[in-house]
């Protein structure tokens, strides 16, 4: 009996090995979609991912302006979001972390118009500041407006 289930158990914990729990996943550009806005990821300097505390579930963005905006009309908020992670807009190929990022203005596919790089430059910010900033410019129906 065991010979028979051993490859099944062998099975069931090499999935479970698969699974990331923590860091940001891989995004298969020009097919996986916005959790926000619903288009297709295709600009991989602007993407963003969500980690939720709740259900430790993945939620991938074609900007972080739809990151920012969705964790509030989700009701998720920062306190909610296990991990932000923001690709470098300058390579568009190594994640950050989005709260320790920092964002110049520029294009973005979703017109929040901000884009992540590692270090501070002449008039890039911060997270937060970038983050009341989204927030304030695209309300998206809140009541009160912006928090």
């Amino acid at each position: 009996m065991f010979k028979r289930l051993a490859p099944i158990a062998f099975l069931v914990v090499a999935l479970a090995a698969c699974q990331k729990d923590k860091g940001p996943v891989e995004i298969i550009y020009g097919r996986d979609t916005c959790e926000m806005c619903g288009m297709i990821i295709s600009e991989p300097r602007y993407a963003a991912e969500v980690r939720v505390v709740s259900d430790n579930k993945t939620h991938k963005f074609d900007d972080v302006g739809d990151a920012v905006n969705w964790l509030e009309l989700q009701g998720v908020g920062l306190l909610g979001a296990k991990e932000i992670w923001v690709m470098d807009s300058e390579d568009g190929k190594t994640w950050l972390d989005a709260r320790h990022a920092f964002y110049r203005r520029g294009r973005s596919p979703m017109n929040y118009n901000f884009a992540a790089v590692a270090t501070p430059r002449e008039g890039a910010v911060d997270f937060m500041t970038m983050r009341r900033q989204v927030l304030k410019q695209h309300d998206c129906g809140r009541k009160g407006g912006a928090k």
